[in-house]
């Protein structure tokens, strides 16, 4: 009986986030009243409020669940076989096959992360959690030699998610971006941040402290 209670509560959660998710994209978050939200999931406001007390409460769990899927895809991704075909079908999946309310979600919770601390926060810890996933996933690749040794990891994670930010950000705004035009231009720089160019590194390298150093007379 305690195991059917328990799937009739995540059921529940569910099934809130999904209406609070449809709601989120269509009207936007400020927009949004937790009374339409409890006639979008078909529900008693005070059933709702068992289960989420705000529309804040409600986004950090629509994140938690984002940030459970990012994990299981990238523990469950066979990298060791073909790192780049793996990376490819994973990129393919976040930038072009993800939803357009999943994109005007996303771009609805970074617009008011720049307004609500708590949003900032939930934002802030679920960037940290993929950021750390995505440095553990290349630094692996590194060790079966399938990228560069001198592969700046951190820096080409930064890059990665301000690339996936502003792809997802152009969905999100221009109906007519083309996300899958643009796939092998972003598969093209990634190779280029992480194979090895040898003397052509550390000549990029040298260039940018230099221009630093021009910079600073």
């Amino acid at each position: 009986m305690r195991q059917a209670n328990a799937q009739l509560r995540s059921d529940r959660r569910s099934e809130i986030l999904d209406a609070a998710r449809r709601c989120f994209a269509r009207m936007g978050f400020h927009q949004t009243s937790m009374q339409q939200i409890c006639a979008e999931a078909g529900m008693s406001p005070g059933n709702v409020y068992r289960y989420f007390p705000s529309k804040e409460a409600i986004i950090a769990g629509i994140t938690e669940r984002d940030r459970a899927e990012v994990a299981a895809q990238l523990a469950s991704a066979q990298f060791s076989a073909d790192f780049f075909s793996t990376f490819a079908a994973l990129a393919r999946h976040h930038f072009v096959e993800r939803t357009a309310e999943e994109v005007g979600l996303c771009a609805e919770i970074m617009s008011e992360s720049r307004r609500n601390p708590t949003i900032s926060r939930i934002m802030n810890e679920f960037d940290a959690d993929v950021k750390e996933r995505l440095i553990t996933m290349l630094q692996s690749a590194q060790a079966r030699g399938d990228i560069a040794r001198d592969a700046d990891i951190g820096t080409v994670v930064e890059m990665l998610m301000i690339i996936a930010d502003g792809v997802w950000w152009r969905r999100a705004v221009d109906p007519n971006f083309d996300a899958e035009a643009v796939l092998p231009m972003f598969f093209d720089v990634t190779k280029y941040m992480l194979l090895d160019r040898g003397a052509g590194r550390k000549a990029e390298a040298d260039w940018v402290s230099a221009s630093a150093a021009g910079e600073r007379q």
